[in-house]
């Protein structure tokens, strides 16, 4: 099983970017999708979870209304569109895969993971 993001990169505040997740190896449809982040000297933090279908969302209150999760079951993938980054979004960017049809914040209930993307959004 093979998760690769991309898309992340150096940003100015109000700015955007599209984070991207390319799968490979699981059969994506069964798999919830998640997106987490972790800055420097803190824990991982949630950010957004789609469902297996993608109809259904949920996301960390300090992103509602600026992220966006989204998935292409065809393509095996999934995005993050985040627009209006403030600095304090900086950090690196992981997905992650739960075999699951509900949706879960809790990292540890994922089995699988990115190896991140750097997010750095200047003042």
């Amino acid at each position: 099983v093979q998760l690769v993001e991309s898309g992340g990169g150096l940003v100015q505040a109000g700015g955007s970017l599209r984070l991207s997740c390319a799968t490979s190896g699981l059969t994506f449809r069964t798999y919830a999708m998640g997106w987490f982040r972790q800055a420097p000297g803190k824990e991982r933090e949630f950010v957004a979870v789609i469902s297996t279908s993608g109809g259904t969302t949920y996301y960390a209150d300090s992103v509602k209304g600026r992220f966006t999760i989204s998935r292409d079951n065809a393509k095996n993938t999934v995005l993050l569109q985040m627009n209006s980054l403030k600095p304090e979004d900086t950090a690196v960017y992981y997905c992650a895969a739960v075999q699951s049809y509900r949706l879960t914040i809790t990292p540890r209930e994922y089995a699988y993971w990115g190896q991140g993307t750097q997010v750095t959004v200047s003042s």
